[in-house]
Order: structure tokens, then sequence, then C-alpha cells
């Protein structure tokens, strides 16, 4: 059929020549205009045809794709510490059959939780380092990473909701929100994550999950009603109610594994009739096509309630609560189900890059396999086989053997193997897609680096890392273990950005800074265990800083002449202090008219500043809130340089900083204490003596909760003054809040032992 449409085709074309005159076919001579118009019209119907079915290959790759993405989910477990993290995923990677026993995460076994694999976690029953896992529920695949709920191991959380797409958020039933819980809550709001409640432990005594949700409408600011309502409390525990679905669900068997669903209970219609309606208007406040169902007195459906919770909480504007105890294994499979209901998959989260190539321009990562190949490493590890880089794929796809380059530094590397992670068990696989969390090994990076193909220059913008707090003083017992010490602090420094190491220049000790006492206690013995090294551990030491209050005018000649070329530089200007939540800590401006000094120069002149800011005079602690301007100067066609004006502005730093009435800043912690009421007199009295300065104190049952800030400097050994002061009953948490000036008399002292420590 085809070829003998072809054939009419050709001849038409013969006898359309044959009855024009002969002439060449060139550009000056088209053909007549019946076979023009022929031949075009032939070009273009074909030209159509493949460009049409080009684009619908296209359309059915995109179509496979994103049905393929609509099946991941990439959440986080998120808590204060206690509040069952652990042990839910636990129950999660049971359920889903990743493992097929459960084992506690202070058990009698001795085996210690899945996720945690570090020997300290097992012993101490915290979690330290984020752990990664993937499982299987209902056809989708769940990465998840269990975070510490330690204050101290925050940047494990921080890095953890980097690069994830949506959250749970455990509350404990009796503790209700907590210091912690509020900081993991505010962290998932700077990186736009949206989030499920978790209310766990209604099994234990004094549960009451509507207290725990009014406390998160009330300190957590969130938008949120319980999609379920649990059938009895404490001992008499025995299901949930689903308030989309109007179901009963009960969880039988040794582990809770079978699921028996029933209709409500007669005793329970009237409150899960109020509890639904309560989460319909919540919902209907947030989202306008349930609103209107609901203004026109429509009936809801269940899957119409569903869509727009779905809707809310992807927008961020709607926290659904859910309930359950993982401990006691009820409503883990539940809150499964959650998780692929209302959590949002790879594609309906806006993913931004900041272009290289067009000034920090934001793009629009689509999550598109065939794109080009976008992923950050958000997390390193020194494992048996060299360094481990988490990574997570925004765009493109990443195969073994695969060239990759690391933006920030330009470097080509080569993909040796690339793995998928549970807890520290590895499964090999050859490629991974956007939306996937993989584990590369033998990629030197840092934390925070972008990876691409090479076709695009993209970077991912970085997470927020916290100033440590605390400093320690270490040093090896044996000098043999020098070489071994400072592998350990090395690898210690690439993986967690808020551990530092550093020299102090007059003693030559090696310090150690962290996020708190618990933080550089692991470390220290991780140094230990790890590296088998003893180390001896001086005095906690306090990152206090210096800063100014008023402004002073600086005018500094620095000349020196010793024979052949001197040094001459004069620098003039003044140093101010910034404003209030300006953000950064060390501002300089160059206000030079002319060229009284050469601009050359000028790059030495703010190194010298900054130099000089690194050490103030008081204590010898950073000076951060600075402006520094420069308006005039002078320079010598001969003797001027680089080090000459450098040295200028040191000593012109140091001339002005007196005048500018400096003042010592400590850091400022924001402390939760829960004691029994009893001793809530004494613990006050105690906070008092400690110069902190309360700001809440709420009763909860029989127990106190006094929230302070206190200078950390006077918080050491508070845990054991705490355990003396209530017979062992009390607890708290602690975070950092802000550096705030100390008082005169503290100022004093601190500056008279500073001034004896340099005289000594």
């Amino acid at each position: 059929m085809a070829r003998s449409a072809r054939s009419s085709t050709t001849r038409l074309f013969y006898t359309l020549c044959s009855s024009t005159k002969r002439t060449p076919l060139t550009p000056q001579h088209p053909p007549p205009t019946p076979v023009a118009a022929l031949l075009a019209g032939n070009f273009q119907l074909r030209h159509y045809a493949a460009g049409s079915a080009t684009a619908r290959v296209r359309e059915e790759k995109d179509a496979v794709w994103r049905e393929s993405l609509e099946k991941v989910r990439n959440i986080g477990i998120s808590a204060h510490i206690d509040s069952g993290k652990t042990t839910l995923t636990e129950r999660v990677l049971f359920y889903t059959g990743r493992i097929h026993e459960i084992h506690e995460v202070r058990g009698k076994d001795g085996v210690g939780a899945k996720m945690d694999s570090m020997d300290l976690e097992r012993e101490k029953g915290i979690t330290i380092q984020s752990a990664a896992t993937y499982c299987t529920w209902k056809d989708h695949q769940v990465n998840i990473i269990d975070t510490p709920g330690h204050v101290d191991f925050t940047i494990e959380v921080e890095r953890a909701l980097r690069v994830l797409d949506g959250a749970i958020l455990v509350l404990c039933s009796v503790g209700g929100v907590q210091s912690q819980s509020i900081t993991v809550d505010r962290q998932m709001r700077r990186y736009d994550v949206p989030r499920l409640a978790f209310i766990n432990k209604l099994d234990r005594m004094g549960a009451d999950p509507w207290k725990v949700l009014n406390q998160a409408r009330s300190k957590l600011r969130h938008h949120s009603a319980a999609v379920q309502v649990p059938i009895g409390l404490e001992d008499d525990f025995k299901g949930l109610i689903d308030l989309v679905q109007s179901k009963a669900y009960y969880f039988h068997g040794s582990n809770g594994e079978k699921i028996v669903t029933e209709d409500i209970p007669a005793d329970m219609k009237a409150i899960a009739s109020e509890k639904r309606r309560e989460l319909i208007e919540a919902v209907s406040e947030v989202d306008d096509k349930l609103a209107e169902s609901f203004l026109n007195d429509e009936p809801i459906s269940s899957a119409d309630l569903e869509a727009a919770i779905r809707r809310a909480t992807i927008a961020r504007k709607f926290v659904p609560f859910f309930m359950g105890s993982a401990f006691k294994n009820k409503g883990v499979q539940t809150l499964l189900d959650g998780v692929l209901s209302y959590l949002p998959c790879p594609v309906e989260v806006s993913n931004y890059a900041l272009d290289q190539t067009k000034d920090e321009e934001k793009v629009t990562l689509t999550g598109n396999p065939s794109g080009p190949l976008v992923a950050l490493a958000f997390k390193l590890e020194e494992g048996r086989f060299g360094q481990l880089t988490y990574l997570r794929i925004y765009e493109g796809v990443i195969r073994k053997g695969d060239f990759i380059i690391n933006v920030n530094t330009g470097k080509k590397i080569k993909i040796p193997r690339l793995v998928r992670m549970h807890s520290n068990e590895m499964e090999d696989i050859q490629e991974a897609h956007a939306g996937q969390i993989v584990a590369v090994f033998g990629v030197d990076c840092a934390s925070g680096d972008t990876f691409t193909d090479g076709s695009v220059k993209y970077t991912m913008t970085s997470m927020n890392v916290p100033e440590p707090v605390m400093s320690l003083a270490v040093s090896p017992v044996s000098k043999d273990s020098g070489g071994q010490f400072s592998k350990a602090l090395n690898r210690f420094q690439k993986e967690d950005p808020t551990f530092r190491v550093g020299l102090d220049a007059e003693s030559g000790e090696t310090i150690i800074s962290g996020m708190g006492e618990l933080h550089l206690d692991i470390y220290v013995e991780r140094i230990r265990r790890e590296y088998k090294v003893e180390a001896q551990v001086g005095k906690p030491r306090v990152n206090f800083r210096e800063t100014i209050t008023k402004r002073a005018d600086f005018d500094y000649l620095h000349k020196k002449q010793s024979g052949g070329q001197g040094q001459y530089g004069r620098v003039i200007g003044y140093v101010e202090p910034l404003e209030p939540g300006s953000g950064s800590k060390f501002e300089f401006e160059n206000m030079l008219v002319g060229q009284t000094i050469p601009s050359n120069y000028v790059p030495a002149i703010e190194k010298g500043f900054r130099e000089a800011a690194n050490s103030g005079s008081l204590i010898g602690h950073p000076v951060e809130n600075i402006r520094v301007v420069l308006t005039d100067g002078a320079s010598h066609n001969v003797d001027s340089s680089e080090l000459a004006f450098k040295l200028a502005s040191i000593y012109a730093f140091r001339q002005c900083y007196t005048a500018a009435k400096p003042i010592i800043l400590e850091p400022v912690m924001l402390v939760d204490i829960k004691v029994p009421t009893e001793f809530q007199g004494t613990v006050t009295g105690d906070i008092n003596k400690r110069k902190g300065v309360i700001i809440g104190n709420d009763q909860e049952g029989d127990d106190s909760v006094i929230t302070a800030n206190v200078p950390l400097n006077m918080m050491f050994g508070y845990s054991t003054s705490l355990r003396s002061m209530t017979q062992g009953k009390g607890e708290f948490t602690m975070e950092y809040r802000e550096h705030a000036p100390v008082s005169g008399d503290t100022q004093t002292q601190l500056v008279n032992a500073y001034k004896a420590s340099k005289e000594s």
C-alpha cells in the first residue's frame, strides 16, 4: 500500500517535471509551483510526524518517571529526647519487613535498636548520629532518617531536614511539647518541611493527647487537628478511631501486626462525630475547596476530606495529628498510611538551586531523571572502606562508574561504588535517580558540597550551622599516639560541622569546641574507643565574645625604616557597633575618595582589621557585631606595601578599641527544668544564685516546669546539683539562646584573670 502510494507520487513528480521547461533545480531556479508545493508539503508532513512522535515519547517517559516518583517518600523522624523516635523507627522497619524481630532501645537482650548502630548509642540508650534506611509500604518506597533528640547533636537534625520532603514530629503524650520539640519544629519551618505529628506513649500513666494537641497549637503555633481518636488510654488503650474513614482499628498479634477493622464503638460515636467536625472545620479554614462544601452543608466524603488534608499539609498550612504507642505496637501502621496519604512525594516539593553562571539566580529543580544531575552531599562518615558520603539526588541519574563534578571545588570524581543504606548495613546498587537518598564511597568532599554531571553549574543552598558554645583542652596521654589523635580530630571535624578544633596560641594546647558537655564527652569517648587513644581533658571553657558599644575614630601611621625598602601605611576611619539583628558579625566599608590609598591595598587593610578582630584586648576572645569604615589614609610610592597596610590596620584597631567601650558577651542558655512541685522553691533559688532569669513557671500535674535563661558559665556540673536537690527526681534540658553582655563584676573578674594568666 505504502509502495504504490510512493510510486504514484513519483509518477506525478515526473509528469509535472516533463510538462515544464527543463531547468536545473538551483536556488535561483526553484522547481515549478506544483512540485515545490508537493515537496514542501511532503517534508512538513514527515517533519510533523517525527516531531509529534518525539513529543509523544517524551510525554510517555515523563509520565513513567512522574509515576515512579509519586511512589517515593523521603521522611525524617524528629522529636525531643526520649519521645520514642528510635522505637517508632524500629516498629516501622518491622511492619514493612525490613527486620524480622524487634529489639528495644534499652532492651534486656543487649542487642539494641537497629538504627542505633554505634556501641555508644546502645550503651547510653540515646541516638548520637542520624541513621538512614529505606523500606516498602503498600508499593511505595519510604526513605527514613532517624535523628537524635538531644540538643547537643542538633546539626544531625539540621542536615537531615535539609534534604527531606516531609517529617514526623513525635510528641510524648505525658511530656507534651518540650524544649527540643520547639527547636525541631523551628528547624522544620526553616527548611519548609511539611509534617505530621505523632502523639506517642498513649499507654503511659498520665497520657493526655488533647493536652498535647492544645500545647502544639499554643507553643508551636500549629494549625492542627487530630485525625484519630484513641479507644481508651493508659492500661486501657485498645485501638484507634480513624476520623477520615470513620472506622475503628484494633491491633492484635504478639507484635500488633494483625489489624482488625470494625465499626466505631457505640459509646464513642458522639466523641468521634464531634472530633470529625472539629477536623473538617480546621481543614476548611485553610482549604478553599473543602470550605465551600462545608459552608454549603454538603456531605463530606472520606475521599474529599483526605484530599483536602493532603493539600493543606503539603502547603504547610495544616498539621494532622496521629496517635498510638510504638512500644505497645499500636498505631504505627496507620501512621505509615498517613505518610503515604498526606506527605509529599519529591515532585510535589519545590527545590531550588543557585546558578553560579548567572550571579546565583534561583533555578527550580523539577526532579526529572532525564535532566542534568544535581545532588547534595549532606552527611559524611568514616566507614571501613574509606569516606562514606550521603547524597540526596534532586535531578538526573547517578550511576556507578560515572564521572561527577564537585561544583564547590571544581574537582572531577569517578564513583567507584554506589550503595543504599540500612542503618550501618549497605546494599550495592548500579544507579539511583532523582528523589532518592544514597551513599557513595571514595568521594573526597565536605558536608554541603553540590555535585553535577558538568553540564550545569548549580549549587544547593547550604544548611544552618550553629556556633559552638563550649570548649575543652584535650591532649593524648601518650606522646606516641599523637598521629592517631590528630587523625581522629580531623575525621570528626570533617563529619560534624559543629565540632571545631583549634590551637591555643599561648599555651599550645589543642582546643575542641562543640554544642555542650555531652557533645564533647562523646567525641573524647570515641577517640578512646575507635582510635585506642587515651586523652586528658582540661576544665571546660566557655566561648565568650567581645563587642563594642560606641563609635571610636582611628588615625594610625605605620612607618618603619631599617635600610633598604621601609614600611609605610596610614589608615584613617572609625569603628562602630552593628545594628542588632544585622545578620553579619563583621562588616568592612570602604569610603575612600580618590586615590589616597591605591585600591590594590584595600583588601590587605580589610584582612588586617579582620585579623585584629579575632582577638579582643579585654580577654583575648573574638570581637563581633562591629563595622569598620575606612575614610582616608596615605601611602608612599616606594615604601607602601600590603604588609605595611595590614600592620597599620591591626595597630589602628588596637588603638581605638578601648575608646569604643568594649564589653564581654557570654553564651546564655535556655534551660527547661522539670521537678516535683515540693522542690520548686529550692530549684528556683539555685537558678537565681546562678544569675539566671526565670521566664516561665508552669504546672504539669504534680510537676513544676521552670523555664529560665542562665549563663552557660554557671551551668557546669548542674546535672549533679539538680539530682542532689531533688533526690534524683529532677531533669533538665538546655539549648543555646544568644550571647548577652556579662555583669560589671563578672567582666572585671574575667579581665583580671586574663591579665594574670598572661603575666604568668
